[in-house]
């Protein structure tokens, strides 16, 4: 068996998910430009040519981080639509707990995180689908009579994606919150608003 076969086999695939792993953290570390091959060779203790074996470029490798960030974010999202016949009292736990599980998978992927949403050259794309998955997830909670039919919901799709966004980077990957507090935060946000109420009550707890 040839150098190749025997890349290929299970410690090949070893040596594949490290490469993949310490270009996520170069590349979130570093920038796209300023990261190379060889420096990930390097930490992985590993040749050029096992590199090759796996990836036909820097640009290849980077390229398939974005792919799986995005592949794993919007099958996150798309599980967060509600399913028709929840109770209303029970959509937010519904809600935190999904907006909860994509900051989860943020925290535990923090590397891949900070490529999709802040280096990919396509992050602004992605985000825009991210709003349009989000968008259809909220109109059809609409159409379920969950949320109230006066409200446009692409922007809240946007003003959600905008959110998540920016806490990502200041609170969840500063270690400043879990994701389950930060959920807890946004969720009456959006379904209740700041305002105070005279009868000593908060708007969510009435």
């Amino acid at each position: 068996m040839g150098q190749r076969g025997r890349e290929k086999g299970a410690s090949g695939e070893e040596s594949r998910a490290l490469l993949l792993k310490i270009a996520a953290d170069e590349f979130a570390q570093k920038g796209y430009y300023e990261t190379k091959v060889s420096t990930i060779v390097k930490r992985a203790n590993l040749t050029q040519p096992t590199f090759y074996l796996y990836f036909q470029s820097k640009e290849a490798i980077f390229q398939e981080l974005v792919d799986a960030f995005r592949q794993n974010l919007f099958a996150y999202t798309k599980k967060s639509s509600l399913e028709p016949g929840i109770d209303s009292h029970s959509v937010p736990e519904a809600l935190t707990k999904h907006l909860a599980a994509i900051f989860t998978y943020f925290v535990e992927n923090p590397n891949l995180a900070r490529i999709g949403f802040l280096i990919a050259q396509e992050a602004e794309e992605l985000k825009k689908q991210l709003a349009a998955q989000m968008t259809d997830n909220l109109v059809s909670g609409q159409q379920n009579k969950y949320y109230r039919s006066n409200i446009d919901m692409s922007i809240v799709a946007e003003s959600l994606v905008g959110i998540i966004e920016r806490l990502t980077v200041t609170q969840l990957l500063q270690g400043k919150k879990q994701p389950e507090e930060i959920a807890n935060e946004i969720v009456p946000l959006f379904l209740y608003g700041m305002l105070f109420h005279e009868d000593g009550g908060e708007n969510h707890k009435d």
